[in-house]
């Protein structure tokens, strides 16, 4: 039975000491009650810091036992690397950098070298638990160094992450020293999940631009692995705020009226843990501004404002409690009487009948961080309503249950005037379209609840690993499809290889005269020629002067220019009704994108012009293809010219040449009894058009094809190549 290894920076119970004995409680939280309803059919077994620090030796063989039987793997810290990694680092550096607080961005080495060794005992410890039909799911911002350290030791095991904060956009996030490792370490797993399509593509953007990785559909190749990239927005357990007194003991349940006034004034809700990124300062002069701006309201409304402590020994968060405490003081002071209070301040814990029994008293709640990776509280505020129907939720815009809630209010934070609208548009709002946008939301949070969730997570890191096992169209090590293309090989006596170049034998760089042919790939090429049952053509956009310096010591077939010229016999001939004079018009055209775009380059070949991207930003240049697309086309329509968009290219040629025509010269030369074609991008698709029945047409890349079979990487078709070089 395959096991479910989870790995967090807790585990989901708290140790406390009692009459000198140990004893465990379960905490409460999301994440637990979600991994705790999936299917039985997987095993669960949790990794975690078990939130206490053990300096008595003696006590950690006796936790281990203990936390063994509810299948729980303590990582015990020291003091020192609470201090650093998680103190530091993780809240230091990474929870306000991700939340675009970079002004609260601490950048000190020693707290990034706890990070790397705390993350290192982590792997030491699940290392040493793995097996091989394990699904590893690692999760959160403190432990994104972890994938990359599981997929040294163990490079076959399927490995999740799920980062439960915003991701940040490329711009903030390429301003941390660390920014690559950070990367690296994520791209060790093979589903990396984000709570919106928002944290997703900041993701991408920074993967491409640091790492320089480009997605497909948000499908990775990295390392010969193929990395999903995907969103799955956290819920919660529906039914335990929709029907709380199914959850609590009987003499725990409150009375929702015991939180309303006598007077029934509206009650206004807001709950937060303490922290610079709830924008709680912000939402009391909203309050403020709405009551100095609306004085008929006074006296009717009361905020029920809950702040949980949290890091309380840390400066900032100081700093902020006794603002709060400074901005209510004042507030109330200033709009109070002596039977009213504009706000009501706890700045305390509540439990979960308490806050279940809030939840259904509060006519309104207000949720208004300034930025908040999902925010779960807005989603309890819209289930607790199950029964009555009514209520508004005010949501942040900046929070990511904005995504989904969106027939909440909408508001941006920052601008007090949209939250003082909010909040009249809420009092105002009459019973039946507060009914009918609660029932909305509630029929999404009843669908994709937190089980949902973590099943759908764990149910697409399945299937990666039954796609991965099937090899479907992908030739890889272990394939049945690839043990019939060498079998097809080994058995057969005139064979054609047909290669292209860029992408196939040799990976892209920023200058295309810098992938010159390799040693080990000119070794692999000459060896495939020496094969008397070989017959082996390169067909390449490049020109024929480069390919000629670069792949004629081999005395082997080409095409360049995309079949414009043809080397068979060791010479050069040019396909036929050519003509270039068409230049001279077109140029001026590449010359002006090249000034409107830094970076970029003209090539010039005998019978073709391409203006290449591949220097500056995919972004950009696919920008500048959208806005001169319709110029070429225009000018090439009534001069039999073709405009090809390739890999970071655009290219302007004779109409009537393609790889594909080029191709049949050497497909007509003989009957082949074995015929492979390799190619990587969209000029590739004419050779793979004009393949025989029952050839191997092979494309390099994710890209949808209509060739047979798919290799992921250049890498692999040089491994394939090795492969078919051991066969006589």
């Amino acid at each position: 039975m395959p096991r479910l290894i989870i790995i967090s920076n807790r585990l989901p119970i708290t140790i406390g000491m009692k009459d000198g004995e140990l004893f465990y409680h379960p905490s409460a939280g999301g994440l637990a009650t979600g991994l705790n309803s999936l299917d039985d059919s997987l095993d669960n077994v949790w990794v975690g810091w078990p939130g206490k620090i053990i300096d008595e030796e003696w006590e950690k063989p006796a936790i281990k036992q203990d936390l063994k039987k509810k299948n729980l793997i303590p990582v015990f810290l020291t003091a020192k690397e609470k201090e650093l990694f998680y103190e530091g680092f993780s809240n230091k550096v990474i929870w306000p950098h991700f939340h675009y607080f970079t002004q609260y961005t601490t950048y000190r080495d020693e707290y990034w070298e706890a990070y790397v060794n705390v993350n290192a005992k982590f792997a030491e410890v699940v290392n040493k638990l793995i097996r091989p039909d394990d699904i590893v799911w690692v999760h959160d911002y403190q432990l994104m160094l972890l994938p990359a350290m599981i997929r040294e030791v163990h490079p076959e095991i399927s490995c999740g992450f799920f980062l439960h904060i915003p991701f940040p956009s490329y711009e903030v996030f390429r301003i941390l020293p660390w920014r690559r490792e950070i990367l690296e370490g994520l791209l060790g797993a093979d589903l990396i999940g984000f709570h919106t399509f928002g944290y997703m593509r900041h993701f991408l953007s920074a993967v491409y631009r640091i790492a320089g990785h480009e997605h497909n559909f948000g499908m990775l190749t990295v390392n010969n692995r193929m990395i999903e990239v995907d969103v799955f927005p956290m819920s919660i357990d529906y039914d335990k705020y929709a029907f709380p007194e199914n959850h609590i003991k009987e003499d725990e349940v409150i009375d929702p009226k015991k939180f309303k006034s006598t007077r029934n004034r509206k009650l206004i809700l807001s709950i937060d843990r303490l922290d610079y990124t709830k924008g709680i300062p912000a939402r009391i002069k909203s309050y403020g501004k709405f009551l100095e701006q609306h004085p008929e309201y006074r006296g009717k409304v009361t905020l029920a404002m809950i702040v949980v402590p949290s890091r309380s020994n840390v400066d900032q968060y100081q700093e902020l409690k006794n603002e709060v405490d400074t901005l209510v003081g004042r507030l109330d002071g200033y709009f109070g009487t002596f039977d009213w209070k504009p706000i009501k301040y706890f700045y305390r814990s509540y439990s979960f009948a308490d806050l279940a029994s809030l939840y259904r008293a509060a006519d309104i709640a207000m949720i208004t961080p300034l930025r908040d990776g999902m925010n779960l509280v807005a989603k309890e505020f819209i289930a607790s309503k199950e029964k009555s129907g009514e209520g508004v939720l005010i949501l942040s815009e900046m929070a990511g249950a904005s995504d989904e809630l969106t027939e909440a209010l909408i508001v941006n934070p920052h601008d007090t005037n949209d939250v003082v609208n909010a909040l009249l548009t809420a009092l105002e709002m009459e019973p039946s379209e507060q009914s009918k946008r609660l029932r909305s939301m509630q029929k999404k949070l009843k669908l994709h609840t937190v089980k949902q969730w973590a099943e759908t997570f764990i149910n697409e890191q399945l299937a990666m690993v039954e796609n991965n096992n099937k090899n479907a169209r992908n030739l890889g090590k272990d394939s049945s499809e690839r043990s019939q293309l060498l079998q097809a090989y080994q058995s057969a006596e005139k064979r054609l290889i047909i290669l292209d170049y860029d992408g196939t034998l040799m990976n892209f760089h920023a200058d295309p005269q810098a992938v010159e042919p390799d040693e080990a790939l000119m070794n692999m090429l000459e060896k495939l020629c020496q094969n008397e049952k070989n017959t082996l053509v390169v067909i390449s956009g490049r020109d024929r002067n480069t390919l000629d310096k670069w792949l004629s010591p081999l005395g082997i077939e080409m095409a360049a220019e995309h079949g414009v010229w043809s080397k068979r016999n060791n010479k050069w001939k040019a396909s036929s009704n050519l003509f270039k004079s068409w230049k001279n018009e077109l140029r001026p055209v590449l010359e002006n994108l090249v000034e409107r775009t830094p970076g970029s380059f003209i090539e010039e070949k005998d019978y073709s012009l391409a203006w290449h991207y591949r220097k500056i930003d995919k972004d950009l240049g696919e920008k500048r293809i959208r806005e001169y697309r319709d110029v070429l086309k225009y000018l090439t329509g009534n001069l039999d010219l073709q405009v090809l968009e390739g890999n970071k290219v655009v290219e302007i040629k004779n109409s009537g040449v393609n790889k594909g025509k080029a191709a049949i010269q050497w497909l007509r030369k003989k009957e082949w009894d074995f015929v492979m074609a390799i190619g990587d991008d969209h000029t590739d698709e004419d050779i793979f058009k004009v393949m025989p029945e029952g050839s191997y047409s092979i494309k390099v890349g994710l890209a949808q094809t209509i060739a047979q079979y798919q290799l992921l990487s250049v890498e692999h078709v040089r491994e394939l190549i090795t492969e078919i070089n051991e066969i006589p």
